[in-house]
């Protein structure tokens, strides 16, 4: 049985729609005027024909509407002029003008529909002067009603459009940041652990190429591993990115559940790290659970990259309404080798993004005991009794 939102028909789009929207007014127009084919005649058939080609190219050039809709309100205004002035059957033409001014202003030119509006309104007026009695005053200001009604609703409909668009673009550039923030993280980790594990090995290699060789091969299996990871991370991040159909990644969110894999990784890399837990850690709501995997990352990145630390300390504690994340580590400062200093990153910028993104807030310098300190405290909006626990 299909779903009502299968069974509802669809509006038609594009060209469709400037075909539809076209065509309906011709035919409400002409069942308006079948009156001049019908019964005693006013005027010779020519001219009646005339006429009828005049509606026809007055409807028709709404067809073009959303590609020039300056230009198919002129020849509808003066399709329409043409009519009433050599037509002797009154019709509902001047719908074609009003249809036309509203997609005009819709359009965003608004100056042009209200040129085009008092251009109309001033030969209706002139007409009025000399004696056509098919239009008097009171006739007029109705028309100018209708005028200003429908650029009104034009212009509404133009900002409401331009605000919706301007929302979505809103939208497209935070998911553009978060997806930047993440390829930082997971490339700036990974990249700096390979880094660290290369130049190891490399060293290994020109002191003592027959002694190293054990430890060079370690050290670029744990090159292989990391590199891995990266890859496996970057298809999870990136999977946003992926087009209908496409097989989602099969990798697990990163989160805290993961944070042995950054601690072997990162023990591969020669630093020694120690993870302490108190009070209640888990399980996490989905976005601090990331955040907190991240900011573990950056800053385990940030060691193995400028502090010369031989050990580090990660501290998590849960009270139930928050947790806080604090990593320490005994670094001495950067190293003097050029091989591993770079131009400083904006990881910390980062991991601070992220705090606040969530109501938290974070701190990094000095720790007191020597060394450099993380802390990050990060809200936690807990998850109902209903919701199935995070695995």
């Amino acid at each position: 049985m299909p779903s009502p939102a299968r069974s509802r028909p669809r509006l038609p789009r594009g060209r469709a729609a400037d075909a539809a929207l076209a065509s309906g007014l011709f035919l409400v127009v002409g069942l308006g005027t079948l009156r001049s084919l019908i019964g005693a005649r006013e005027e010779p058939w020519a001219v009646t024909a005339a006429n009828w080609m005049l509606i026809a190219v007055a409807c028709g050039a709404l067809y073009f509407s959303s590609r020039r809709p300056v230009a198919a309100a002129s020849v509808a205004a003066l399709a329409t002029a043409v009519y009433y002035v050599t037509s002797a059957y009154d019709g509902p033409l001047l719908l074609a003008v009003v249809v036309a001014l509203f997609l005009v202003a819709a359009a965003g030119r608004l100056h042009a529909a209200v040129v085009i509006a008092a251009l109309c309104l001033i030969g209706t007026a002139l007409g009025t002067i000399r004696g056509n009695g098919d239009v008097n005053q009171v006739a007029l200001f109705m028309l100018t009603g209708w005028f200003v009604a429908m650029i009104t609703l034009g212009g509404l409909r133009h900002s409401h459009l331009a605000r919706a668009r301007e929302t979505e673009e809103r939208a497209a550039t935070q998911e553009r940041l978060r997806i930047a923030r993440e390829l930082h993280d997971v490339v700036g980790h990974h990249l700096s652990l390979i880094n660290v594990q290369s130049t190891a090995a490399l060293r290994r290699l020109t002191k003592d190429p027959a002694a190293g060789a054990d430890q060079a091969t370690e050290a670029l299996g744990a090159v292989k591993d990391a590199s891995r990871e990266a890859l496996r991370e970057l298809r999870a991040t990136l999977g946003v990115l992926r087009e209908a159909g496409e097989a989602a990644p099969t990798a697990p969110a990163p989160g805290l559940g993961r944070l042995g894999e950054l601690t072997d990784a990162a023990g591969a890399a020669g630093l020694a790290v120690t993870v302490h837990r108190t009070g209640d850690t888990g399980p996490l709501p989905v976005e601090a659970d990331l955040a907190a995997y991240r900011i573990v990352q950056e800053s385990l990145t940030n060691v193995a990259r400028h502090a010369r630390a031989t050990r580090a300390d990660i501290h998590l504690d849960g009270d139930g309404g928050r947790l806080t994340v604090t990593v320490t580590d005994d670094g001495r400062g950067p190293a003097p080798d050029p091989a591993r200093t770079g131009p400083p990153g904006s990881g910390i910028t980062g991991m601070r993004e992220r705090a606040r993104a969530l109501g938290g807030d974070l701190t990094a310098g000095p720790a007191p005991g020597g060394g450099f300190s993380v802390r990050a405290t990060l809200p936690l909006a807990r998850t109902t009794a209903t919701e199935e626990p995070r695995r």
